[in-house]
């Protein structure tokens, strides 16, 4: 600066110290202003990073199973394809001018693609958001098409589209057991049944997944999984067992149909453990198709439904008398002949008697004589007993919506009308559950349980979590008085009892019957055209083995008691199901098949056959190839009857008039007299048998 000018060089120093105050004052504003982005406002702009760059995934586990009690698969999870977009992907690059026509032209195409409205597919994309379901659970079809669209031989192809897996409830069995297990809303969260109350543990454990996306928005790349246990929920072992199951639907669904009833439900327990076998309802739904069911359908009766009992409750007065030592097994109980007086109320009985034993009068269903015996309990105790059976109070059973019935009325003791009624089942309500377990207690030895629907919960490798085992919830009655009880409602199935359809062919059956009125919601009072009828029972009766409780709910075609209607549905369902568990009546053996053979080549087939198992051939047992006629001779020479004309008459009245002449009747179906084999007007011998075919009324 010494060859310049003095006047210059001080204005080069002035131009030179504003440049670096300028540069200075630059360097500082960005010092600052990094300063604000890194430091004091940092973690808003990682955020923001964040969401650009990043792409957060909640990764759903994958639902656990349902399985029955044999590891068959009742509910599974399976992978299928859902189609999403990612709005702003699709318009990136279109002008603002020309992105509304481009939305139409573009709604148009996927709404053919899917078969949606297109005005439904341009609602969605015009919120122009980085994801929204177009449509879950597409068909293959469907993805073939949305591929079609994004594909670049396309002139103008779709960017944004996205095709995903997703986890969809599968009921391989449809509507076997519909209401016990409930079904799976598109969102993944279990309604109705045990899809709801054990939901936590079959949706495992949701985790969250980061990964880095590109331009275009797609994953490139995803952090591991820190627990991959968590992709997965518990599967559950229930202690239903699917044939029992499957027997129990489709006797009670022909039940409902033949006798053009309003529903039902069946109950079959274990009464050792309390394990539910069989939980029945009807009407009942299909879980893959919730959406075309009603709630009525969806709705669990077994255990959702009160109902005033009848007659059944007889057998919960009467223990409570035996154990109260108020009334003996030989006691004789005047029953007014069929009218008794009770306050301003007369009580009466189906059939006119006069003296009845406690057997006699479980056998034929008396009233008058139930409510002798618990006035003579007293209100106080009755009531005592049936709160030890579980009545009025629910049983825990893990499904939604149970009831827990009405056992008296709040704020007061019962009257002595209040009494006598609440002994046959009026002025109380229960579930059929709760009928079930009360009569397990009788089964058992009288100890009342605690229903048990899962047997066990696992994890995804196959680790038993926990196990379920019997649980008391109180004594109800001793021993002995259940072994007093059991005999006496093997009466009822036998002789002139109300419940000889129940009656199983090798097996003494323990039950009772019922029908009882319903109320007019309109009256208030008991009506004469609406009935409930049911039969509860267990077999074998020394050594039970199956609970089974049946209810028809309002029965109008033909008959509406419970012997009639619901007897006979028992009587099915623990044929086929003893027969399934391999319980044999008494006195018989396994089958040795060699040797039955070995027989065979010896002499008459059928004759040695029969010893090989330890039975005793009916008459008239023959060699196969035999014609219907020989099949039911019997020993020739003896005395002959001749086939009477049956045509018309109902099954009890056929087997009275087969039986008085001396033959024995084989029943087979039920209905209607089908056919008889011989037919009417053959000439047997005494002894011979008589085949029976009956058939459902068309």
């Amino acid at each position: 600066m010494r060859n310049v000018e003095p006047s210059r060089a001080r204005s080069i120093r002035i131009r030179m110290a504003l440049l670096c105050g300028l540069l200075a004052l630059g360097l500082g504003i960005v010092v600052t202003g990094a300063y604000d982005v890194a430091v004091r406002d940092g973690e808003a702009w990682r955020d923001l990073a964040d969401r650009q760059r990043l792409r957060r995934l909640h990764v759903t586990p994958k639902r656990g199973s349902i399985h029955d009690r044999n590891g068959t698969p009742l509910a599974i999870s399976v992978e299928v394809p859902s189609v999403s977009v990612d709005a702003v992907e699709m318009l990136r690059g279109i002008q603002e001018k020309y992105a509304s026509m481009r939305i139409g032209q573009y709604a148009a195409r996927i709404g053919d693609a899917l078969g949606l409205p297109a005005d439904q597919v341009a609602e969605k994309l015009s919120r122009r958001r980085r994801f929204a379901w177009l449509k879950r659970r597409v068909t293959k079809a469907e993805v073939e098409a949305v591929h079609a669209l994004m594909a670049d031989e396309q002139r103008y192809p779709i960017r944004g589209l996205i095709i995903e897996g997703e986890g969809r409830r599968f009921y391989p069995h449809r509507e076997l057991a519909g209401p016990v297990l409930g079904f799976v809303s598109p969102d993944g969260m279990g309604k109705a049944g045990v899809e709801t109350t054990l939901d936590r543990q079959l949706r495992g454990r949701p985790e969250e997944i980061r990964g880095l996306r590109d331009r275009a928005g797609r994953l490139i790349f995803a952090e591991g999984i820190q627990d991959e246990a968590a992709l997965a929920g518990h599967d559950l072992y229930l202690t239903i067992d699917q044939a029992i199951q499957f027997i129990a639907e489709s006797e009670l669904l022909s039940a409902v149909k033949t006798n053009e009833a309003k529903g039902g439900s069946v109950v079959v327990i274990d009464p050792i453990s309390g394990e539910l076998l069989a939980l029945a309802n009807a009407p009942g739904f299909n879980p893959n198709d919730y959406d075309t069911s009603s709630a009525e359908q969806q709705r669990n009766a077994a255990v959702a439904d009160s109902f005033e009992p009848g007659s059944v409750m007889k057998v919960f007065s009467m223990a409570a008398a035996l154990a109260e030592s108020t009334v003996t097994p030989t006691a004789q109980i005047y029953c007014e002949e069929g009218h008794m007086p009770i306050d301003n109320v007369v009580i009466h009985d189906t059939h006119a008697n006069k003296w009845l034993s406690p057997t006699q009068i479980l056998q034929v269903s008396s009233n008058i004589g139930i409510a002798k015996i618990a006035l003579g309990l007293g209100e106080r105790r009755l009531h005592n007993f049936f709160r030890r059976f579980g009545f009025g109070e629910r049983t825990g059973v893990p499904l939604p919506g149970e009831a827990a019935g009405v056992l008296r009325p709040a704020g007061r003791p019962w009257v002595p009308v209040e009494t006598a009624a609440a002994a046959f089942g009026q002025g109380v309500s229960t579930t059929n559950l709760q009928l079930a377990m009360a009569m397990a207690a009788v089964a058992n030895g009288g100890r009342l349980l605690e229903p048990t629907l899962v047997r066990r919960i696992t994890d995804s490798a196959g680790s038993a979590l926990s196990e379920s085992a019997p649980r008391v919830r109180r004594r109800a009655i001793s021993p002995r008085v259940a072994r007093v009880l059991a005999e006496m409602l093997s009466a009822v199935t036998e002789g002139e009892g109300t419940g000889v359809e129940a009656a199983v062919m090798g097996f003494r059956v323990a039950g009772k019957t019922s029908t009882a009125q319903k109320i007019d919601p309109t009256t208030r009072r008991y009506t004469d055209t609406h009935y409930v009828a049911t039969f509860l029972g267990f077999v074998p009766a020394d050594q039970p083995r199956l609970v089974i409780s049946v209810v028809i709910d309002e029965p109008t075609a033909g008959s509406y008691a419970g012997g009639a209607v619901a007897a006979p549905v028992f009587r099915r369902i623990a044929e086929m199901s003893l027969r399934y568990l391999g319980v044999r009546p008494r006195g018989t053996k396994p089958v040795d098949l060699a040797e039955v053979a070995e027989y065979a080549k010896r002499g008459d087939p059928a004759q040695k056959a029969y010893a090989a198992i330890g039975a005793r051939p009916a008459p008239g047992d023959r060699a196969p190839g035999a014609t219907s006629a020989e099949r039911a001779t019997g020993p020739a020479g003896g005395p002959k009857v001749r086939v009477p004309e049956l045509a018309g008459l109902p099954l009890r009245e056929v087997l009275k008039k087969v039986v008085s002449l001396g033959l024995e009747p084989v029943v087979e179906g039920t209905g209607q007299l089908a056919s008889v084999d011989p037919p009417a007007g053959t000439s047997l011998p005494a002894g011979s048998r008589l085949v029976l075919v009956f058939e459902p009324e068309s």
